[in-house]
């Protein structure tokens, strides 16, 4: 199972962050590892003093393919649930100034939260899917999915250029603005809608 994950995909976070808005999708790869285990509170690693939250809409695979046209794409995903990339924007900012890659940022153990409830895509408007991040109870992201700069079939399309997407593959497609630190005794809650998708503790 693969942890795919976009970046740059909502021009206000990419304004937020002074980076350049992409021509294709940008990705890089988590680990397994990095599930955050359910019901567990996620622990702020050792090696960053700056942990930030960005929550995300993810697709689950629901079917092998490579090299997909965009307009298949939508054959290959049925469910739409919520998580949250945890990222070490300090060790990130180093690594992004010396052109390394950025994994040791973002695929960390625990750094991959995901929702248990996975929605059904046809319950779904996909152009207009609305979510957001509480953290101690104030919104701090409000995202939609029309404000994508890629749509999930595009996403999936272009991916599948690079690697054979599995059954089970998870693609997290890319946070708004309003990302921020973390501190321990936090509470982050995730919605998609009204619904509460998610909520985790950090330690």
């Amino acid at each position: 199972m693969k942890i795919i994950c976009i970046g740059r995909n909502y021009e206000d976070h990419i304004e937020e962050l002074n980076n350049k808005v992409p021509e294709d999708p940008i990705f890089f790869l988590k680990p397994d590892t990095a599930i955050q285990p359910q019901g567990h509170p996620f622990f702020i690693p050792h090696h960053s003093n700056d942990i930030h939250y960005e929550v995300e809409l993810v697709v689950k695979i629901n079917k092998t393919g490579k090299h997909i046209e965009k307009q298949f794409a939508h054959k290959y995903y049925s469910e739409i649930g919520l998580g949250i990339d945890f990222t070490a924007r300090d060790i990130q900012s180093i690594c992004k100034k010396k052109g390394l890659p950025w994994e040791i940022a973002k695929g960390f153990d625990g750094s991959a939260q995901i929702s248990r409830q996975f929605f059904n895509k046809h319950s779904l408007d996909l152009s207009n899917i609305s979510f957001h991040l509480t953290k101690n109870g104030k919104i701090m992201q409000s995202g939609n999915s029309k404000k994508m700069i890629f749509s999930f079939d595009n996403i999936i399309s272009y991916i599948s250029k690079f690697y054979t997407l599995k059954i089970g593959d998870l693609i997290y497609t890319g946070t708004p603005s309003g990302v921020g630190n973390v501190e321990k005794n936090d509470t982050l809650e995730g919605f998609i809608g009204s619904q509460k998708m998610l909520e985790v503790t950090v330690k």
